[in-house]
């Protein structure tokens, strides 16, 4: 969509309100309306002016003003506001050189797609998220002094069964890992998934799929269209907005979070991505499953920097209650066709066109603007180093014995260790500008907080192990 096109659709839906969109650091979405009196085609080139001294990890308040550049590709009509509204989806610009701001994620991911093709390795990414997401009735939780909890309320939860609900309990729930996929009532999110769709659709996100996921008490999963790298992670920050206000419509509580409950699945973003150059998929070969030199190359990258990686791709502490060994999580450092114990895999397709790699260990707590973009750099490092990854994982790799298990190396096993693998390799990330040595700084600042909130809060289960001592 072409800035004239914004101005039509402006006018052709008498709107009212436009707003503009950006994502901090840990992922958020963010925004600003203004009123149709306000915007013009001067917005286009001169930007919003706003205050970036108040997003966390951002501007200090001595250089605080920033610019949001609307990117008229991304305009939709908001489903939810009662005044019609457009959204534009923004780069944030530093006023001072009218470049993409050094700390903005989008202007990262800009940067990253601008690399690949002055690396002369390929000219187009495209990435394909699979974010889940649990769907609560409520949630309550407190934090201080005095002590805390958390508690999940879901009709759908196995731990529901004797729960006395208005017009009584029917029975009718997943049990624990048992909610993939059995048909309605059971199934109790299939209308609420599928308003989700619909306005995805309506919003310019192709779905290909939708269903009920692994866990209990509300695991959903919609897949929607790959698309080159920026526009994908703008689609999947649409797709975390959608899903979170459907929910909210429907007087329920959508949560990204990889691991809000004990003792079933967490959820993770499995991410699908393929290199291509002059209209050819540089990954389709002749070599395992169908892969390039090229392909097996990236794969090697992305190995050999997964545990850096995380600090970005699971970004969370609460990232590593998912990431644990022998629990059905991707954390084995391997790849594999059809194998989906291992944390790359190679889907099964029947053309060299969706030839692919699906990176597992990702969560959908993770910024897609960072997780895109680190995912992409730790590859093509692979590619210009030729970095082979290795004869594939065939076996289960969540029941090898003791002494093979030992051999293949794992994802980190908490966000400490991920933010000191960060800080030992990250020249990959650094290439071309794309992620500044000041951004890897203060990212490791600011994610360091959540490492230290956590290092000192007490927690239940610490006095369920702890406190007859």
């Amino acid at each position: 969509m072409s800035q004239q096109d914004v101005m039509k659709l402006v006018k052709e839906n008498e709107v009212k309100f436009v707003d503009f969109r950006f994502t901090d650091t840990k992922g958020k979405e963010q925004h600003v309306g203004v009123p149709i009196s306000a915007f013009g085609d001067e917005k286009f080139t001169d930007g919003h002016a706003f205050d970036g001294s108040s997003i966390a990890g951002w501007k200090g308040i001595q250089a605080s003003d920033m610019l949001l550049m609307p990117d008229p590709a991304t305009a939709y009509i908001d489903p939810f506001f009662d005044e019609t509204t457009l959204v534009l989806t923004c780069d944030v610009i530093e006023p001072s050189d009218g470049k993409g701001y050094d700390r903005d994620p989008r202007s990262i991911a800009n940067r990253a797609e601008a690399y690949l093709k002055s690396s002369g390795l390929g000219d187009t990414a495209y990435f394909g998220p699979e974010p889940e997401f649990f769907i609560f009735d409520a949630v309550e939780w407190k934090t201080d002094m005095s002590g805390s909890y958390v508690k999940i309320h879901a009709e759908e939860a196995a731990w529901s069964s004797s729960e006395k609900f208005e017009g009584g309990n029917t029975g009718h729930r997943p049990a624990v890992k048992g909610g993939y996929f059995p048909v309605p009532p059971v199934d109790s999110a299939n209308d609420m998934r599928a308003q989700m769709c619909l306005l995805l659709e309506a919003c310019g996100l192709p779905v290909e799929v939708h269903h009920h996921e692994v866990a209990t008490a509300g695991q959903n999963e919609i897949g929607t269209k790959f698309n080159t790298l920026v526009r994908r992670a703008d689609q999947t920050q649409l797709l975390k907005y959608i899903v979170h206000n459907v929910a909210h419509q429907y007087g329920k509580t959508a949560t990204f979070m990889p691991k809000p409950i004990v003792g079933d699945n967490g959820s993770g973003m499995h991410v699908h991505q393929s290199i291509w150059k002059d209209g050819k998929n540089l990954f389709a070969g002749n070599g395992y499953a169908g892969l390039s030199e090229f392909a097996l190359y990236y794969i090697g990258g992305i190995i050999k920097h997964a545990k850096a990686l995380n600090a970005i791709t699971n970004p969370l502490t609460n990232s590593y209650k998912r990431l644990v060994p022998h629990y059905e999580a991707p954390v084995k450092l391997a790849y594999s066709a059809k194998n989906r114990s291992a944390s790359i895999r190679i889907p099964f397709v029947n053309s060299d066109k969706a030839r692919r790699i699906e990176t597992r260990f990702p969560d959908p707590g993770a910024n897609p603007y960072l997780c895109f973009a680190a995912l992409m750099m730790a590859g093509l490092d692979g590619v210009q180093n030729k970095i082979h990854p290795g004869d594939p994982a065939d076996k289960n790799l969540y029941d090898l014995p003791p002494e093979e298990d030992a051999k293949i190396p794992t994802v980190c096993a908490s966000l400490e260790e991920a933010l000191e693998a960060l800080r030992a390799d990250h020249e990959f990330l650094t290439r071309g500008g794309v992620f500044s040595e000041d951004w890897i700084q203060s990212y490791l600042d600011l994610k360091m907080e959540d490492v230290n909130r956590l290092r000192m809060t007490t927690t239940p289960v610490e006095f369920e192990m702890y406190y007859s001592v």
